[in-house]
């Protein structure tokens, strides 16, 4: 049985109070990353020198922290107790909520062991996303989450304001644009696929682990602008240098890890890089544990093409001319979607593999 990250004590709400599990005492290969301090945004100069830190810090790698962002650890920990509850549910009462995956469709359920990964092993993944709270995207939920709409809500909107938005501000300043270019694409009221994510990887035995030579999720993309990871202690998520070696991502204490996705790269003409990362198996001491996530996926507004931006920097750092493989053309919204459904559809291989997404673009995995 996988060990457990609840104590029994009960909130106000019925729900278990969440407990994070200790990090790994394994000295892993740990990579560098910059950490942005966000209590320094609305400081004197402090957007400027936040966005100097940026800019370094995506020359290197598309994975940063951002640390202060306005909620307490106990926020945080409340929405793991929501989704280590949706979870619980019997696997009947979650399909009913099951997203139209191969439509396209991200919004609600995705079963465990959908996809087959490798021949006869099955993906260990189980989702539940939460749109935006906006009238185009009312749809039913399981009870523990309507019990909890209003506070899942606040803090939906709380990443997407103050959080997510003071990130598309700095980069907006980054690339010399006005300070709401990007905030004026990810509108919350307009339709996109922003969305907080519940996510649970269910521990593999040894057995499956060397058939799938410990990689659990092939190296990969995400597909809108920005992905936030709220602390995760069971280390598995790796990313891949610009060398092309894979180096773990550690769990910062009270952090969100922030990666760069593929509309951000199709705007800036691929200045901003999407980043290349995957998930494996934890070290031993974390190996029977499930790996229970609170993420949140900034996307573009659907109607927005991923045509790249007229910048003076990306002019002078020569990424001004589109590339053969650009996207112009494709909208926010038809690249999401397709990505969703292609990677439903997507093969067990164990090879590098390019897939044709939509109007010639294609997305591309690594072992």
């Amino acid at each position: 049985m996988a060990a457990v990250a609840t104590s029994t004590i009960q909130d106000n709400y019925g729900l278990p109070t969440y407990e994070q599990i200790p990090e790994t005492k394994h000295e892993l290969d740990w990579a560098d990353l910059v950490t942005l301090d966000l209590s320094l945004f609305d400081q004197p100069g402090g957007k400027e020198k936040l966005a100097t830190q940026l800019f370094n810090a995506i020359q290197k790698i598309g994975f940063f922290y951002v640390t202060n962002f306005g909620l307490t650890q106990g926020q945080v920990d409340r929405q793991f107790a929501i989704g280590k509850e949706i979870f619980k549910l019997p696997t009947e009462e979650k399909l009913k909520y099951r997203a139209d995956l191969e439509n396209g469709g991200y919004n609600g359920y995705k079963p465990l062991g959908l996809r087959e990964v490798r021949p006869g092993v099955h993906d260990n993944t189980e989702i539940y996303n939460i749109p935006k709270f906006i009238p185009a995207y009312e749809r039913p939920h399981p009870a523990v989450i309507n019990e909890n709409r209003e506070e899942i809500a606040a803090f939906a909107r709380h990443i997407h304001d103050h959080i997510a938005g003071k990130l598309l501000v700095l980069f907006a300043l980054v690339l010399e644009l006005p300070e709401d270019f990007f905030l004026q694409r990810h509108r919350y009221e307009e339709k996109s696929d922003c969305h907080l994510r519940y996510m649970k990887y269910h521990h593999r035995t040894a057995e499956q682990n060397e058939i799938l030579e410990n990689v659990w999720v092939k190296g990969h993309t995400d597909f809108g602008s920005l992905t936030l990871l709220f602390r995760q202690p069971v280390a598995a998520l790796q990313v891949r240098t610009p060398d092309g070696s894979w180096k773990w991502v550690k769990p910062y204490p009270e952090s969100i890890t922030v990666n760069l996705a593929d509309s951000l790269e199709f705007l800036t003409n691929g200045f901003l890089k999407s980043s290349i990362h995957r998930v494996v198996a934890p070290p031993p001491d974390q190996a029977d544990i499930d790996r229970l996530g609170v993420l949140y996926f900034v996307r573009p507004e659907d109607s927005t093409e991923l045509r790249p931006v007229v910048s003076k920097v990306l002019e002078r750092l020569g990424y001004h001319k589109s590339p053969d493989g650009a996207a112009v053309g494709i909208t926010a919204g038809e690249w999401v979607k397709a990505r969703v459904a292609k990677g439903v559809a997507k093969k067990p291989t164990s090879d590098v593999l390019e897939q044709q997404i939509i109007k010639g673009k294609s997305a591309k995995y690594y072992d």
